[in-house]
């Protein structure tokens, strides 16, 4: 049986559910984060009512701010349609975004550091017909385009701070330190890209016995998918089309989020230095690694929330304007994102009884393909 055939049989690959039970439990979590971080903690640290100046945000930015975050999710599904969409899988622009918004629903409720997403992603995309690998090597692209411009931005404000071309704190931990290591991940990034496809049949002659050969043969499924899903988008740049999407969505993510967050400040009448504000946002954004915070709840709040305070901006106003800047960035896409998971559950049902995405245009090889061999 081919892979593709397998993917069409897909009916092991079991759908994440979204229970009415965790439901519950998250929203009891993330209640108690944002009432500890945005009421409790600025009263224990002698900040007073801080969640008071909520009142005097300017509506005309807040709308604003939720402009940049319909340009950003737009974006964002830009650049998952541009790197798994195609001549590989026929997604329509509505199927695509039934994935996507699915998948925000998926990374609130599933929490671990966006694992949520990913998996409701990889069903959905098995569902479609896309094979084991395609999907593993398309979900590794995806991510590393995706988060690409997170350590060239670190990298590139970062020294620009420091050097005094833009104007904002210059200190060596809030500069220097975050470009060089941001620089390391990247330089992690070409060596995996420069992993051999045929690394485990290099690596068998050191294997003795049969136990030691499955390891390596485990083992080796992770450096191997890495570099092949790194190469793969890589190779999208020879192709135009594709390769401009995906630039244009990846940016174009960023630089909408970042705006949200811009806009916020604004709200409350606060100009800080847009160099400011990009590294205060990444390196803020660094605590959603944190697995256990659902959304990043707190984790990010904090990160961000101490970024800024590090930068000088005023605590009295970093609350409140972080707490509008995650209510609309964060938690306004996730009554869509929970319609699109119901929306893509009946999408899913229509694939399997009318035909699967995979086969609209009959055997269509992906055009990336070339550029890969």
């Amino acid at each position: 049986m081919s892979e593709k055939d397998s993917a069409k049989g897909n009916g092991t690959v079991e759908m994440p559910l979204l229970t009415t039970r965790r439901l519950i439990q998250t929203v009891i979590v993330v209640l108690l984060l944002l009432g500890g971080i945005y009421f409790l903690f600025p009263k224990l640290v002698g900040l007073g009512d801080a969640m008071s100046k909520l009142g005097d945000a300017d509506p005309l930015w807040i709308a604003i701010a939720i402009g940049f975050n319909v340009v950003a999710f737009a974006t964002y599904i830009a650049l998952f349609k541009a790197v798994v969409g195609g001549q590989a899988l026929r997604l329509t622009w509505l199927e695509t975004y039934e994935v996507n918004m699915a998948g925000v629903a998926a990374t609130l409720l599933f929490s671990a550091g966006g694992a949520g997403g990913i998996a409701l992603t990889y069903w959905s995309l098995r569902k479609a017909g896309m094979g084991r690998r395609d999907v593993a090597r398309r979900m590794v692209a995806f991510i590393s385009l995706h988060y690409a411009f997170y350590p060239i931005a670190l990298i590139v404000f970062g020294i620009l701070l420091r050097t005094g071309v833009l104007h904002g704190a210059d200190s060596i931990e809030l500069t220097i330190i975050p470009a060089g290591v941001a620089g390391l991940l990247i330089l992690v990034g070409v060596l995996i890209a420069l992993i051999p496809e045929d690394v485990e049949p290099r690596l068998q002659p050191f294997a003795r016995g049969e136990k030691a050969r499955h390891l390596l043969h485990t083992a080796a499924k992770v450096p191997a998918t890495l570099g092949e899903g790194f190469r793969f988008a890589m190779g999208l740049f020879a192709h135009p089309s594709s390769g401009g999407l995906a630039v244009l969505g990846a940016a174009g993510y960023w630089a909408a989020s970042i705006g949200v967050l811009w806009a916020s400040f604004h709200a409350f009448g606060v100009h800080v230095p847009l160099a400011v504000v990009v590294q205060g946002f990444f390196l803020g954004m660094v605590a959603n690694l944190f697995p256990l915070a659902p959304a990043g709840v707190g984790a990010v709040d904090a990160g961000m929330i101490g970024a800024f305070v590090l930068f000088g901006v005023p605590e009295e106003t970093v609350f409140p304007a972080i707490l509008i800047f995650r209510l609309v960035a964060f938690w306004m896409p996730i009554p869509l994102g929970i319609v699109a998971f119901f929306q893509l559950r009946k999408t899913v049902h229509r694939w399997e009884t009318e035909g699967l995405p995979i086969d609209r245009g009959g055997e269509a090889k992906s055009e990336l393909e070339p550029a890969m061999n």
